[in-house]
């Protein structure tokens, strides 16, 4: 099993185009997109290439193929335009490890999340880091279109052997 990971879009039709090549050039079996995707977000800066339209034209022909998760920018009208559910979180099941999606502005990064799985993968900061709080690890997958903090346009590759973060450039800069 093979899943790219991205975050935090915001409409960027730069950031998507990306993700739908390295999915559709990539062999993967899923596009996990863990929340907001089409809208920038009023604590934002637009991006360049802000193109909620064509994002929306980009994604909706993988519908079958797409793990979509809610972010905070997710709005009622997205799920009308977009072909696939928008869950509010997700359980996945690899053959070694259970693993929580989710967009991570509602994470308590304490022992209160004791509940989910050790493996927490997540966006919402646009920082991309692995830690572990509490006997979980949490994976911040970062954002592909709006980094902050001077990080870079990052995205995720999830396999049975584990999971790595990746720079625009296919950079890898995190592996767990």
């Amino acid at each position: 099993m093979r899943y790219l990971i991205a975050s935090d879009i915001h409409g960027d039709l730069e950031a998507a185009t990306f993700i739908v090549n390295e999915f559709k050039n990539g062999n993967y079996d899923k596009l996990v997109l863990l929340g907001d995707i089409l809208y920038h977000g009023p604590r934002n800066d637009l991006p360049k290439t802000y193109a909620p339209k064509q994002v929306i034209a980009l994604l909706n022909p993988l519908a079958k193929q797409i793990i979509a998760i809610k972010g905070n920018c997710e709005a009622y009208v997205d799920q009308m335009v977009l072909q696939f559910k928008i869950l509010e979180d997700q359980f996945i099941d690899f053959p070694n490890q259970t693993y929580y999606l989710c967009h991570g502005h509602k994470l308590k990064f304490t022992s209160s999340d004791l509940a989910l799985p050790a493996v927490i993968i997540y966006g919402h900061y646009h920082i991309p880091s692995i830690k572990v709080i509490d006997d979980k690890t949490y994976v911040n997958v970062g954002s592909i279109a709006l980094p902050k903090e001077n990080s870079p346009k990052t995205y995720a590759v999830l396999t049975e052997d584990g999971l790595s973060i990746y720079t625009k450039n296919r950079e890898k800069i995190y592996t767990l």
